[in-house]
């Protein structure tokens, strides 16, 4: 889909106080690891994760998602009762129901004539999130919204150690279904997208694509729906076959997005990939035949942080200056099931709020 109307104005963001390496996950995992003569660093190589951030015990999804979406529309400098639609698209949830976007709604004031519901697809619901509140704005129906997610890792990082260590049958090959439950964090981020005409600014969404390789929608899974902060999922995760398939896709994907660039491949002077790990994005660049050089990444120190990585990613760029404005930019989101997003975008004048890596 084109846009002609659509702009990025603001992120906000929150990064959790906590902050957990890689060597402190494998000492919580010492006699596993003593058992099958694993050497310790061994997370960390294998993901280029060097730490991740957690959330403090019974942190709500909510209070995070409040805060990341005051602070874009603080950044904006736009009144909250003008925002027409409020979509929080995050993995985790306080419940089942209602939809944890009606919290969010109630603390910031929004008008009461907004859309208010929640999105899940993964690592891409943050994503998916903004290019619905973009058709709406281009549609005419809004002329701003936010996207929002928050994502708490620890239940499911904690449960998967205390299983690893409770199964004393594990093998070195058995393990690796777990290994990539390891290697997720937290975070919260908010976009706050809106009308150029109504709120003039340089920057513009150009286009956005979808592509859905959904065959192999059980490469990487969770146990039953659960919510809410003391969640303790468990991940079963073929590594191998979902980097394999991903990019695959990922590369599918921005093969539909070229020919709506307003620019060649050549002229893109940012990208942001799904955080994932250093072999994803080494992979994913080189098959679709951009430069590592004008990539920006995280995962080194906040870990996979699902729908609010690449999100953060690019705030975190655009706050450093690493990724400077104006920028032309390709997002480039990959979620299981297996799903892509990818988003072209022209970066100038996004004001972001958010906390100092």
């Amino acid at each position: 889909m084109i846009f002609n109307r659509v702009a990025l104005a603001s992120i906000g963001f929150v990064l959790p106080p906590e902050i957990w390496s890689s060597e402190s996950v494998e000492l919580r995992l010492s006699s596993l690891y003593q058992r099958l003569n694993l050497p310790l660093g061994r997370l960390e190589l294998m993901s280029g994760i060097r730490e991740r951030r957690m959330w403090a015990p019974s942190t709500s999804i909510t209070n995070p998602s409040i805060e990341s979406c005051r602070r874009a529309i603080a950044a904006a400098g736009i009144q909250p009762e003008s925002i027409g639609c409020l979509i929080h698209a995050s993995v985790c949830r306080d419940f089942l129901e209602p939809a944890t976007a009606c919290g969010v709604h109630a603390a910031l004031g929004l008008s009461k004539d907004a859309w208010v519901y929640d999105v899940s697809n993964a690592c891409l619901g943050v994503m998916n999130a903004a290019v619905q509140i973009a058709m709406m704005i281009e549609a005419g129906v809004i002329d701003a919204g936010l996207a929002v997610g928050t994502e708490n890792a620890r239940g499911l990082v904690e449960s998967t150690i205390a299983q690893l260590n409770q199964d004393t049958s594990l093998t070195r090959k058995s393990i690796k279904p777990a290994f990539a439950s390891l290697t997720i964090g937290s975070g919260s981020c908010a976009w706050l997208l809106v009308n150029r005409e109504k709120y003039p600014t340089q920057g513009s969404f150009h286009a956005a694509v979808a592509r859905a390789h959904t065959e192999n929608h059980t490469l990487c899974q969770s146990d039953t729906d659960q919510s809410g902060s003391s969640m303790q999922p468990l991940m079963n995760t073929d590594s191998e076959l979902l980097l394999e398939q991903g990019i695959a896709t990922g590369a599918a994907a921005f093969q539909s997005l070229e020919p709506l660039l307003p620019w060649s491949r050549h002229s893109v002077d940012a990208t942001v990939c799904h955080q994932v790990g250093s072999t994803h994005r080494r992979m994913m660049l080189e098959r679709i035949g951009l430069p590592i050089e004008k990539d920006f990444a995280t995962f080194e120190r906040l870990g996979n942080t699902g729908s609010v990585a690449l999100p953060t990613a690019l705030a975190i760029g655009l706050q450093s200056g690493v990724i400077a404005q104006p920028s032309r930019a390709v997002l480039m989101g990959i979620g299981s099931g297996i799903n892509s997003v990818m988003i072209a975008t022209t970066l100038d004048g996004v004001r972001v709020v958010g906390d100092s890596l």
